[in-house]
């Protein structure tokens, strides 16, 4: 699938430090790069555009499933047919890109999940086992690593599993669209650095996912 066909989006909160790497190094496998400056701080918008992609701003943080939802409404309205996303602070690698643009040619969400180290905070090992466990459970849906934000899906399906969570629950929130929607999803395998061990979901996130899963499931049916 020709790099044209790909829009990179990435929200980004005071990530000034990292963020010029990860755009440059992910131009080289996407057409378009948009960056989601949520409320930064710092330089992060300035190193955005100075390092090629396109910046959207939110005057104050609200929150990566915001931003996130923000960059793939535009990408959208732009007529991005397959969308990445993928984090600001390096964990991931965007040498990953074509490999989730080749799954996206039969499938309509590609999820991936952090290789088994010992390198992964032990709280989130176990707090992806329990998500991932009450995901299956709920919604018929079984992945190894509910909350790996590295995910790829095309645009029809983000119209489907547009979240409302502006936190890190709309990781979740976006599988149990999928279940509901019954979108073909495949899930494939990540080498991920971990920068920054305090970064990412908290014992206290993953208490509210698992909250509003059972929400969704028993009062919104998913919706």
């Amino acid at each position: 699938m020709e790099k044209g066909n790909i829009w990179a989006v990435i929200p980004a909160y005071n990530e000034e430090k990292s963020i010029a790497g990860i755009i440059r190094k992910t131009r080289q496998y996407a057409g378009t790069v948009v960056v989601v400056n949520d409320g930064s701080k710092d330089k992060t918008k300035d190193a955005a555009e100075n390092a090629g992609a396109v910046v959207l701003t939110h005057v104050i943080n609200l929150g990566k499933g915001a931003a996130l939802k923000t960059g793939c409404d535009y990408a959208v309205r732009k007529g991005a047919r397959r969308i990445v996303a993928l984090d600001a602070d390096a964990q991931h690698n965007p040498e990953d890109i074509p490999r989730f643009a080749d799954k996206l040619k039969k499938y309509d969400i590609v999820f991936s999940y952090r290789k088994a180290s010992r390198k992964m905070p032990f709280v989130l090992r176990f707090g992806n086992w329990f998500i991932s466990n009450v995901v299956k459970a709920l919604y018929g849906i079984s992945l190894n690593d509910t909350q790996c934000g590295f995910r790829a899906f095309s645009g029809e399906a983000y119209k489907k599993i547009r979240w409302n969570a502006p936190d890190y629950s709309m990781e979740s929130e976006m599988i149990t669209r999928a279940g509901k929607q019954r979108l073909k999803y495949v899930q494939i395998p990540i080498e991920t650095i971990y920068s920054d061990k305090y970064k990412g979901t908290t014992v206290i996130d993953g208490m509210k996912i698992v909250l509003n899963m059972f929400w969704w499931k028993l009062f919104k049916n998913g919706k």
